[in-house]
């Protein structure tokens, strides 16, 4: 087996090396006296050093070519290097890193077009016998992909099938540098109608997963994966209009409804790129939440019916998405309760349970003041209907006051808001003369009564 691997070996290095003429730095002279089929041996034999049957020649080839290379003196190490390549090719992995060195810089200062893509056909040589010698396929084509998309344009879908392949073997593994080649080729097939922009919506999303993988559990290499996610959206914006989103999606929508990655990439991507009004939106939602039901899918169900003024069935959505959400979701959960106190409040007119839903959501996340200001308008709004008196309706003005000046102490982002409303509704409070007509005294405890509840201040 190991004889006839190393025999496709040099079958392929025949193959490319037949593209490079005399007049460019090549490995054409490499050939002559038949040395690949006299140095099969070396790769074959069990038994061989990984230095060749030449170890001694090899070992010093190494050591004349990475002097040169140490230097920079690329031309020098070429033929060392050379000898090292095709005679002891499991010497050094390091051995096939300054190959590509080498031949980029060969590639930098060639002028010549021709010349230049021969260059490109050794380097995508020296990748491929790497892959034979020292394995690592999905790392190595990731490399040879970004280099033959960045240095042979005309070659874009090699390159692009190149780095799908990496991705495909390396998955959360893809370095940075890769994605941003590979959406960028993605970019450039999805201007040609053969592949439609359906193909960069893919990519961006096969992109942004692995990206937010790596930010997440890869903090090492943030730095690589913070730039590259602001690339991608920015390369990207330009091309998210609702428009050719909705209109990728259905044709997939309907040929596939219970798919569930197209579910779920479908409710990602228009919620992203807020097209939550459209109706495919809420299909393909809801498609999702019947195959999968998750928080989530919960949560965006009970925003879409809010939305078009399904208010009961939306508390539904809300209460499930509650109920699904776990301890490290709280931020959401928080988020469903105060859509639900909201609702209850504002459309159902059910101030109780409203109330009930804006404390459970104040403590879920208890710096959070909107919770407060909500139930502090629920208090003025039902003021003037809660007594039967001139004092009764005015007390529950003194009761939202006060959770205006809770909100703005526990949350300083709603401090503007919680002032104006205190200046606006102390203005309804009861006067001295009420206040002593009914014979309170201010600073004096005082329960409001009615739905509300609660103790406060006289003032």
């Amino acid at each position: 087996m190991k004889k006839m691997k190393l025999l496709a070996i040099c079958a392929g290095l025949f193959f490319l090396v037949a593209r490079i003429n005399a007049e460019t730095i090549s490995f054409e002279s490499l050939f002559s006296n038949n040395k690949c089929a006299l140095n099969t041996s070396v790769l074959a034999g069990d038994d061989e050093s990984k230095y060749g049957k030449d170890s001694v020649t090899c070992v010093r080839n190494l050591s004349i070519y990475r002097e040169f290379f140490r230097q920079k003196n690329y031309t020098d190490a070429l033929d060392p290097w050379r000898w090292v390549f095709f005679n002891c090719p499991f010497s050094s992995q390091n051995m096939y890193l300054d190959g590509v060195v080498i031949f980029k810089e060969l590639f930098n200062v060639e002028k010549n077009a021709e010349k230049k893509e021969k260059h490109v056909d050794t380097l995508m040589m020296i990748y491929d016998q790497r892959i034979k010698a020292f394995g690592r396929e999905g790392f190595v084509l990731g490399r040879k992909g970004v280099d033959l998309f960045y240095m042979s344009p005309a070659r874009l879908e090699d390159a692009y099938k190149l780095m799908t392949k990496s991705i495909e073997m390396e998955k959360n593994a893809t370095k940075a540098d890769v994605l941003t080649a590979y959406f960028q080729s993605a970019i450039k097939l999805g201007a040609n109608e053969k592949f439609g922009k359906g193909i960069i919506i893919d990519a961006y999303i096969i992109v942004s997963d692995i990206i937010d993988y790596n930010l997440k559990n890869n903090q090492k290499d943030s730095a690589f994966f913070n730039p590259t996610k602001a690339n991608v959206e920015l390369l990207f914006a330009p091309l998210a209009t609702c428009p050719d989103l909705i209109g990728i999606y259905t044709k997939k929508y309907e040929q596939t409804p219970d798919n569930k990655e197209l579910l779920v990439n479908i409710s990602t991507m228009l919620s992203k790129y807020n097209c939550v009004e459209e109706e495919l939106f809420f299909k393909a939602t809801e498609s999702l939440h019947k195959i999968d039901p998750t928080a989530n899918s919960a949560y965006l169900m009970g925003k879409m019916l809010l939305a078009r003024k399904q208010y009961t069935k939306a508390a539904d959505y809300l209460q499930e998405a509650v109920k699904l959400f776990k301890e490290d979701d709280n931020d959401k959960k928080a988020d469903a309760l105060l859509q639900l106190a909201e609702n209850y409040f504002r459309n159902l007119n059910q101030l109780v349970r409203a109330r009930t839903y804006a404390l459970q959501a104040l403590e879920v996340r208890p710096n959070d003041g909107r919770p407060l200001i909500l139930i502090g308008d629920m208090y003025a709004s039902s003021a003037t209907s809660c007594g039967e008196n001139e004092l009764e309706k005015k007390v529950a003005y003194w009761a939202a006051v006060d959770k205006f000046i809770k909100a703005k102490n526990v949350d300083p982002t709603v401090e503007s808001v919680a002032s104006q409303r205190i200046q606006t509704f102390s203005q309804y409070f009861p006067n001295d003369e009420i206040i002593f007509f009914y014979n309170l005294q201010k600073g004096q405890s005082y329960t409001v009564g009615c739905w509300i509840n609660e103790t406060t201040t006289v003032r």
